[in-house]
């Protein structure tokens, strides 16, 4: 019973879409808004990523304080790992 709400506003949402986009303008619009959204969106973000691992700009500090934490945290584990032995 608790999910009859739930049905009625989906259901709701479903058939204000296809009236609204039963016009043609409307689905121009959306598909405007679309491609304007999609050029918001970074292209290749996974390359930009592998492209800058492992080689941080010495002027970025953000960067290079995030590597450090890394590199300490690695070391800690090696160091941790060799204690227990």
């Amino acid at each position: 019973m608790k999910s009859r709400p739930k049905n009625f506003i989906i259901a709701g949402v479903g058939v204000t879409s296809l009236l609204l986009l039963a016009k043609k303008e409307n689905r121009e619009k959306l598909q405007t808004l679309t491609h304007k959204m999609k050029s918001y969106l970074p292209t290749n973000s996974e390359n930009q990523y592998e492209m800058k691992a492992g080689h941080p700009d010495p002027q970025d500090t953000r960067d290079n304080e995030m590597v450090s934490e890394g590199a300490m945290t690695s070391v800690n584990y090696y160091n941790n790992q060799q204690e227990e032995k």
